[in-house]
């Protein structure tokens, strides 16, 4: 019996609300002004730099993917360019970025909760969510994606929202209890760099995870119709999505408020909604942060019961991980993730505070590495695929000048977090995981793992 396949119910409208959904995260929302706080408006170039970087990497997945339409997620081209353990390693490693983001947003949903519910305990509305992401994520892929589009939708919204509300402040000459809004605001407070280099360097530890699963749109490949032209123009789109969302939002911030009234324990699009006289702009924020926040699980759920599936075909993870229900989703896969994710629940029952900052932490870690297998694994394969490389036609720009500077700055990126202090335990402990998961791959080998002509025919047994 011929194995069954994931079903490619991803439409292009669901891909390119991925797109940007996976773009925009909440420490736009909530952390602009703490990012504003230490960098002034140099901010502003931190957000550039990262963001041709992030491009780059995306082209050089998006080249990966489109070069073989049978690669489903990292694990794929790893295998196929690093090698088996490579692949190993690279897959559970994003398994667990995406368990440990899934983890944060839960406890993130219900502190969030909380602002309309005081009384309600913390770990209540993450139960719910995550039961009620679980089931939509068990109906079918066309529901996974439906629910991102909303979930996007609500961020894109509040933030062209900010955009023109803020747009029409400055023009006018909008006095605030710091001045009028004026686009001088950004120069006029200490130049650009009023902090210095320092601070300038400081601030991309907070970009970079800003960026964080802007990736995800590449996990999609295996579930969308006609991936060589959805997924390249998801791609494309990009670098104007990070000047609207991103720089545009920012650079208008800080046009309304200099940089120095912008206060950083709170979110500046509530000073923004609130100057111009929105009263619920609390209550509003609140709302799009609660759905950016649910938005980010149900990415985690989804990545996770994938890579899961991918693990499971690839002989690195239980062979139950690779059977698919009768909605071609993975479910068994799915409620494996579901269950480990569980555990922020229990986490939140038994200590609301603590743990989640140096998960996140660990995590942002993980995701460079991610980044960084993608651009070596797209090396190798411009190196020994020639042929198909000359016949692809989305090519990653400026190869191979582009592939080394991404891995200058994500080695840069790494010394940052070595600096701060509240990131460098991370960077310490981080280590760790790499060593467990190549001793587990080393145990397994030598303990003789099936091989893959037995894999696939269980495989195909468990599917009949």
């Amino acid at each position: 019996m011929q194995e069954q396949k994931l079903e490619r119910g991803l439409k292009n409208r669901h891909v390119q609300l991925i797109a940007i959904g996976g773009a925009i995260g909440t420490g736009l929302f909530l952390g602009a002004g703490k990012s504003i706080h230490l960098a002034g408006p140099s901010i502003l170039f931190a957000y550039l730099i990262t963001g041709v970087i992030c491009f780059l990497i995306m082209r050089a997945l998006g080249e990966l993917l489109i070069s073989n339409l049978n690669y489903h997620s990292f694990v794929d081209f790893v295998r196929d360019y690093l090698g088996d353990m490579a692949a190993f390693v690279t897959g559970w490693t994003y398994w667990f970025c995406w368990i440990s983001i899934a983890m944060a947003d839960l406890t993130a949903v219900g502190l969030y909760t909380q602002y309309w519910f005081p009384g309600v305990p913390q770990w209540m509305p993450g139960l719910i969510a995550l039961v009620v992401l679980l089931f939509m994520n068990l109906a079918t892929v066309k529901i996974f994606g439906e629910m991102e589009f909303w979930f996007a939708l609500i961020k894109v919204i509040a933030i062209l929202a900010l955009i023109v509300i803020g747009g029409f402040m400055i023009f006018k000459g909008f006095s605030t209890d710091a001045g009028a809004a004026s686009f001088t605001n950004i120069w006029g407070h200490g130049g650009m760099f009023p902090n210095g280099t320092f601070g300038f360097i400081l601030s991309f530890q907070m970009v970079v995870f800003a960026f964080v699963g802007i990736e995800l749109v590449g996990l999609t490949a295996g579930e969308t119709e006609n991936p060589e032209k959805v997924i390249p123009k998801a791609i494309n789109s990009i670098p104007i999505r990070i000047l609207i969302f991103y720089i545009g939002a920012l650079f208008v911030i800080m046009s309304v408020y200099p940089w120095t009234a912008v206060n950083p324990a709170a979110s500046p699009f509530v000073q923004v909604f609130v100057t111009v006289g929105i009263a619920a702009a609390a209550g509003i924020v609140n709302f799009v942060v609660l759905t950016s926040a649910a938005s980010a699980c149900n990415s985690a759920i989804f990545s996770t019961s994938r890579m899961a599936y991918s693990l499971g075909k690839e002989n690195n993870a239980p062979h139950k991980f690779a059977k698919l229900n009768k909605r071609k989703v993975p479910s068994n896969a799915l409620f494996f993730s579901t269950a480990v994710i569980f555990i922020s629940v229990v986490l939140n029952y038994v200590m609301p505070e603590g743990v989640f900052t140096l998960i996140t932490s660990i995590s942002t870690v993980c995701f460079i590495f991610i980044w960084g297998i993608t651009v070596i694994s797209h090396l190798k394969y411009r190196k020994t695929r020639p042929d198909l490389a000359k016949v692809n036609k989305f090519k990653m720009p400026l190869y191979p000048f582009a592939n080394y500077l991404i891995l200058a700055f994500l080695a840069f990126v790494l010394v940052v977090l070595g600096i701060a202090e509240d990131t460098r335990i991370a960077l310490f402990v981080t280590p760790a995981w790499f060593i467990m998961l190549t001793l587990i791959y080393k145990t397994r080998k030598a303990n003789g793992a099936e091989t893959d002509q037995e894999k696939k025919k269980t495989l195909v047994e468990e599917n009949a």
